[in-house]
């Protein structure tokens, strides 16, 4: 198999973090990194055109949820950042979804969000009022996102197969909660490690402080990347 890039949850506060946490790194080795809503809402889309600056490839992770119509809009203003990915949630609908597509463009890869890896079975059934089984609902939101057009979705890698079976096989999905093997799970309900994740067919992982917050970061970087690619 060719090698991939795990991504990176660039799960920091500021710019600054973020700069020296990318210059621990050889100019030479380029990352694929998730800028998510904190970083994002505290740097604005300087720290992504400065991430691009630097070769890296990011992923865009602010789960856009609107009226369809706002949602074409704001993918209007990202698409003129070059990210490589974004996404919206697939709770918003078919129209939505395609409205986002429409206002990105074909570069960027869209994906949806099924239901966020923090969440539980029975966190779903009594807050979200969703009577079937979680994976139901994920295989659901795959389908209607698929119907939309876009490339695929952020699910739990335990829900992979079936939403491949459900779909194709070149459907995108891209699984956040990985750990390594004896890692602490922090505030995530359904985790795998990152060669499970591979072997089962994750197209994408998402890793954030079990590398950010290793006393090595590049170490623990090439060591989950090796462990991807294995």
């Amino acid at each position: 198999m060719r090698e991939i890039r795990p991504i990176v949850a660039l799960d920091f506060p500021s710019f600054e973090d973020v700069k020296a946490f990318l210059a621990l790194f050889p100019e030479e080795e380029k990352l694929y990194v998730k800028i998510g809503m904190e970083l994002y809402y505290a740097a604005g889309p300087e720290i992504v055109r400065y991430v691009k600056s630097q070769g890296h490839s990011v992923f865009l992770d602010l789960k856009l949820h609107d009226i369809p119509n706002t949602v074409k809009s704001a993918m209007k203003v990202l698409s003129n950042l070059g990210v490589d990915m974004t996404n919206v949630h697939a709770a918003g609908g078919v129209e939505m979804m395609k409205a986002a597509r429409e206002g990105l463009g074909q570069g960027p890869k869209l994906i949806a969000v099924t239901q966020l890896t923090s969440t539980s079975e029975e966190q779903m059934k009594d807050f979200q009022n969703i009577q079937t089984s979680l994976a139901e609902s994920v295989v659901h939101y795959a389908k209607k996102t698929a119907e939309a057009g876009l490339d695929g979705v952020v699910c739990s890698a335990h829900e992979v197969e079936a939403i491949k079976s459900a779909t194709n096989s070149d459907f995108v999905c891209l699984t956040p909660g990985i750990r390594p093997a004896g890692s602490a799970i922090g505030d995530q309900k359904r985790v795998m490690t990152p060669s499970d994740a591979r072997q089962i067919g994750s197209d994408y992982i998402v890793v954030g402080r079990p590398i950010t917050q290793a006393e090595n970061p590049v170490e623990a970087y090439r060591q989950i990347k090796a462990d991807w690619n294995a």
